[in-house]
C-alpha cells in the first residue's frame, strides 16, 4: 500500500477528522488532503473509504471506533485486504504491531491525562515504533516537543484545536500536522 502521508502533510498540515458520516461531503470539499475517519462500521467502511479515495483524499481509519470489527490480527487482515485505507489509527499496541506486520501505515493515538500517561505513552512509542503518533489534547506545546524529542517519531496534534493560534502553537512546537473535526480549522 503506497503512502504519501508525509508529502501531503507538508502541503497542508490540517487533517479533517470525521466523526459523523454526515460530514463526509464537507471533508471532500475541504482543502484537507488527509482524512482521519473516526466513524463507520463493518457494513459501510469500505464504501466510505472508497468515496474519500475517489475524491483524492488519503484515508486513515481509527480501527478502535469501527463497529463490528474485533480488535485483533484478523481484523487488520480484513482491513488490509478489503477496506484498503492508507493507514490505521489506534490506541492499542497489539493492533499497531499487527498492522505493521502487514505493511500498513500506523498512527498510535495517545490520550494524555497526566505525567503517568505521558511517561507510559513515550515508553509505548519507543517500544512499538508506530509510523506516527497523534496526541490528544493537541494544545500542549511543551508535551508535543517532548514526545517528538524523546521518540523521534512524527507527531500530529488533535483535540481541542479551536483556532489559528492553537494551530500555530502546535506546529511551532514540532507537530507536523493538526487533526480536527472543527470545520472552520479545515480552511485555515
Amino acid at each position: 500500500m503506497s503512502n504519501n502521508f508525509f508529502e501531503n502533510i507538508h502541503e497542508n498540515p490540517i487533517i479533517a477528522a470525521i466523526s459523523d458520516v454526515n460530514n463526509l461531503d464537507d471533508a471532500i470539499s475541504s482543502p484537507c488532503k488527509i482524512v482521519f475517519l473516526l466513524t463507520g462500521d463493518i457494513l459501510n467502511i469500505e464504501e466510505i473509504v472508497g468515496i474519500l479515495r475517489k475524491n483524492n483524499k488519503l484515508v486513515y481509519i481509527h480501527v478502535d471506533l469501527i463497529g463490528g470489527l474485533s480488535k485483533d490480527t484478523t481484523a487488520m487482515k480484513y482491513i488490509f485486504k478489503n477496506v484498503k485505507p492508507d493507514g490505521i489509527i489506534t490506541t492499542k499496541s497489539n493492533l499497531i504491531k499487527a498492522a505493521k506486520g502487514l505493511g500498513i501505515f500506523t498512527i498510535q493515538r495517545l490520550f494524555l491525562l497526566d505525567s503517568l500517561s505521558l511517561s507510559s505513552g513515550i515508553n509505548s512509542i519507543r517500544t512499538i515504533r508506530p509510523d506516527m503518533v497523534e496526541i490528544l489534547p493537541g494544545i500542549m506545546p511543551k508535551v508535543i516537543r517532548e514526545i517528538g524529542e524523546k521518540t523521534n517519531i512524527p507527531v500530529v496534534a488533535g483535540g481541542l484545536i479551536r483556532d489559528k493560534s492553537d494551530v500555530i502553537e502546535s506546529l511551532n512546537a514540532g507537530a507536523i500536522g493538526i487533526s480536527t473535526s472543527n470545520k472552520d480549522v479545515w480552511y485555515m
